[in-house]
């Protein structure tokens, strides 16, 4: 499925710099009042702010010099959590004397931008979005300096519940198979726990759990989460999909020229690429489209692997499908997986989310990566 024509020259600078400019823009009028950031403002199911895609904003902000904006976003996170302390509190101390926490009782992967549960039916219980948001502020803190000490009673309760429930079966990044152990949602929460034993923030038994939980996530992913030498998309499985990508990039279970992370990658772009890249072979949300954010992740791989040209390749692709207003779309829909899929979406939410906040965070992220600096826009 690869698309040769790949190999072509990027665009112009002066292309990338005007899309710099226009993401950082995006974000920021998506980004309320309270600090949360709204998937997208165009699209109704997206007006809402998820764990996940906000830490991966947050970061690519954090990137080009909006401290302000990411820890408006980390403080509005950690609001949340210690608005649920009781009931954080309490999921804890039933799992640690056996008793059974039933998935609807669990934090929410998406809150309103005031921090409530949206209120509608939801695929809700999705445990990535807390690990990443960790990761997230402690690639900020290092990257700039910061202190961690303002967010210190979310990060606790955030560890805590991490580190009782990360074996749950949850839905994946997709919102998708619930009932697996997904090797990616693994990997965010491997990458928060993983960083938590080194702040001294902690109680010291906060600090053992993360530091118990993240070996105990790491084995788990290296023992039942690997298929004829690639990553599997959920544990004791076969299936693909292209966040898998995440285990080395930015989530660090190995490192990126690992031969288990060049064989996902490998295995990504045989059976998902063309200039996009999509989620997964049975993919028919939308009918199946290219995502601009799998491409910006498989672009960061890329540029860690030392494949400079095929990473200038992915942004010049990503750029190319930003609309007159300079708008870049989820996905896109010229080479579907599965066309007949389409319409009904269509005539269920609109037209495909666009401008996706991630979208331009990944955008922002790759071209960092690149070397791009905001003198380049």
């Amino acid at each position: 499925m690869t698309d040769h024509s790949l190999q072509r020259a990027p665009l112009a600078s002066d292309a990338l710099g005007r899309l710099w400019r226009r993401s950082v823009e995006v974000i920021e009028a998506g980004q309320a009042s309270t600090g949360a950031y709204i998937a997208s403002p165009n699209f109704p199911v997206y007006r809402y702010s998820w764990f996940r895609d906000g830490a991966f904003i947050a970061d690519a902000m954090s990137r080009v010099g909006r401290t302000e904006s990411t820890e408006r976003f980390f403080a509005w996170c950690a609001g949340v959590l210690v608005e649920r302390a009781e009931l954080i509190e309490s999921h804890v101390r039933m799992r640690a004397a056996g008793e059974a926490v039933g998935v609807a009782e669990m934090l929410h992967c998406r809150y309103t931008v005031d921090g409530e549960e949206a209120p509608e039916e939801w695929w809700n219980f999705q445990l990535d979005g807390y690990g990443t948001w960790l990761w997230a502020l402690g690639a900020h803190a290092a990257r700039h300096d910061r202190s961690l000490q303002p967010y210190a009673d979310g990060i606790d309760l955030c560890v805590r519940y991490l580190s009782a429930f990360w074996a749950e079966p949850s839905y994946d990044w997709w919102e998708e198979n619930m009932g697996h152990q997904h090797t990616s949602t693994l990997a965010a929460l491997y990458a928060g726990l993983e960083a938590a034993p080194r702040w001294s923030l902690l109680p010291s038994a906060t600090r053992r759990q993360a530091e118990r939980a993240a070996g105990g996530i790491r084995a788990a992913i290296l023992s039942r989460g690997v298929y004829e030498g690639r990553f599997a998309k959920w544990l004791d499985g076969d299936g693909l999909d292209a966040s898998l990508v995440a285990c080395a990039v930015p989530f660090g279970v190995v490192e990126p020229d690992d031969p288990r992370a060049v064989a996902t990658a490998a295995a990504i772009e045989l059976r998902l690429s063309r200039g996009g890249v999509y989620r997964h072979p049975h993919d028919s949300y939308y009918g199946g489209g290219e995502w601009l954010l799998l491409a910006a992740l498989l672009g960061w791989f890329y540029v860690e692997v030392g494949r400079r040209d095929d990473a200038l390749a992915r942004l010049a692709w990503i750029a190319e499908q930003a609309d007159d207003d300079g708008n870049l779309p989820e996905q896109v829909s010229e080479h579907l997986l599965v066309p007949d899929a389409y319409d009904g979406w269509r005539q269920r939410w609109g037209p495909i989310a666009s401008p996706l906040l991630w979208s331009h965070a990944m955008f922002l992220t790759l071209a960092s990566e690149l070397g791009m600096t905001e003198a380049d826009a």
